[in-house]
């Protein structure tokens, strides 16, 4: 079976209209969009995907973020002998969390401009992936 992976664009890269630019990008490496929903977020639904942050000074401005507007989910598929490699590919094409220390080439290298908008979500191992594509996918 291929591994699955979870990839958002947040609601920036929407407004920004670069949704097609990054999708192309994955499809582009070989990764094929599984599963695809363009959704704006609840507060509860945000609130569970970001549960780890909860607590700390930037969680109500990260809510309040990704709850704006619509938002871009993916399940994305890599090849079946591609195994927990796809989490790192994805990681390594979307670039660091803050856009001014990502490569060029990367997403948020390319694309970003600030650390608390930074275009994209990847999950980072297969329990993130699973526990992700659950909240947002049932």
């Amino acid at each position: 079976m291929s591994q699955q992976t979870y990839v958002m664009c947040k609601p920036d890269a929407v407004e920004r209209g670069l949704v097609g630019e990054i999708i192309g990008r994955f499809e582009a490496k070989g990764l094929t969009v599984a599963r695809a929903e363009l959704r704006t977020i609840d507060r509860d639904t945000a609130a569970k995907h970001y549960a780890e942050h909860d607590g700390k000074p930037f969680f109500a401005s990260l809510i309040d973020f990704i709850t704006r507007g619509p938002s871009m989910l993916l399940v994305l598929e890599g090849p079946d002998d591609a195994g927990d490699d796809v989490f790192a590919l994805v990681r390594l094409m979307m670039g660091s969390t803050n856009p001014a220390k990502s490569a060029p080439g990367t997403i948020r290298g390319d694309f970003g401009l600030l650390v608390t908008e930074n275009l994209v979500h990847g999950s980072d191992s297969v329990e993130s992936a699973a526990r992700e594509i659950g909240i947002f996918f049932g």
